[in-house]
């Protein structure tokens, strides 16, 4: 019994996530951060993959194409990628549904590759039309899920970032911010809710983990005191 009573406790809130490092709000300002920048990195690499199709080594005009696209779409989508990955496992927590499939960075690595690769499959891929391009990476995009995720909230949530994304670009090729070439679902393409909907399913399975990481840090820095 006195073994017992000498173990330290977690706190409550902490559950499968991190209540606090040093306190809960610098710990959502340190994960965003790294959401931020890691959102502003893939943003960088998929504008690459867009723009170099059929290029096996890398040209002398490299880095020039990496930051061909228009100066606010990395900034933007890395504030989504941190919205997103803080979104996760709060709603996750508030749920009562703590994710625990393949709750590794192992995975959340394999995630973020076939993530890459979808978006690879988007431009490089030729198909007979859209359509079949369009099912094939809704297929794939679901398949993520399923291979990553599974969770309820995981599946409502890229959902709705995929319907609220696609709007918003459909809003901004509207007023000339930007356009997609051979759009075929009014002003865009009809495969992009796909790759919304991966790109919140990868967000969120790296958000989850940050939470997860640091909670286990707590539980460490807990047992040595």
């Amino acid at each position: 019994m006195a073994e017992n009573d000498a173990m330290p406790t977690l706190p409550k809130k902490c559950g499968p996530y991190i209540s606090s490092v040093t306190s809960r709000g610098m710990n959502l300002v340190i994960r965003g951060i790294v959401l931020f920048f890691i959102g502003v990195f893939l943003a960088l690499v998929l504008n690459l993959l867009q723009i170099q199709r059929n290029v096996t080594l890398f040209p002398p005009d490299v880095i020039t194409s990496i930051f061909s696209s228009a100066w606010w779409v990395p900034p933007c989508c890395g504030t989504a990628s941190a919205a997103i990955g803080l979104l996760y496992p709060c709603m996750d927590r508030h749920l009562g549904e703590p994710h625990k499939f393949k709750r590794e960075w192992s995975s959340v690595m394999r995630c973020v590759a076939v993530f890459v690769g979808i978006n690879h499959a988007s431009a490089k891929v030729d198909f007979a039309n859209n359509i079949q391009l369009s099912l094939t990476l809704a297929a794939l995009s679901i398949g993520l899920w399923w291979t990553f995720d599974r969770s309820r909230s995981g599946f409502g949530l890229g959902v709705g970032i995929a319907f609220l994304a696609t709007l918003v670009s459909q809003l901004l090729v509207y007023n000339g911010v930007y356009q997609y070439t051979s759009p075929d679902f009014l002003y865009v393409r009809s495969w992009l809710p796909c790759i919304f909907f991966a790109g919140g399913i990868t967000m969120g399975n790296i958000g989850r983990q940050l939470a997860m990481y640091e909670c286990k840090v707590i539980a460490e820095k807990s047992h040595e005191d």
